[in-house]
């Protein structure tokens, strides 16, 4: 793989991504490759804007708030665009947050039927 640029082929393998979910990406703008004829290739500016389009993803958020969030530093520069990271991720721990409340509610609900259809059947 050449350091400067990849080709469609080798994004898609270094990020471990399907070529759909790649060409996706390009569609709604997240990515924006170079190309040269039909072939792609993508340069360390997209390299390092898919890092951040799948961190964001681990961390929950929507892929339109990660677009909108990249458009910042373009327009804004990078202190906006992290001041507004700040705030997205504080949106996101509550949300997160939320979530995991809501999940130890259910495990919980779930442990206790559990636990009284076996004891009814213990008796």
């Amino acid at each position: 793989m050449s350091e400067t640029r990849l080709s469609f082929k080798e994004m898609c393998a270094r990020f471990d991504v399907t070529p759909r979910t790649l060409r996706y990406y390009e569609y709604i703008e997240l990515l924006q490759p170079e190309r040269e004829g039909r072939s792609r290739f993508y340069g360390p500016r997209e390299v390092a804007r898919m890092k951040l389009i799948l961190r964001g993803r681990k961390f929950g958020f929507q892929l339109e708030d990660i677009r909108q969030w990249l458009l910042i530093y373009e327009k804004e520069g990078t202190e906006a665009q992290m001041r507004t990271w700040i705030e997205m991720a504080d949106r996101q721990m509550e949300e997160l947050r939320d979530q995991r409340r809501q999940l130890d509610e259910a495990m919980d609900e779930l442990q206790a039927l559990r636990d009284e259809t076996a004891a009814s059947l213990g008796d």
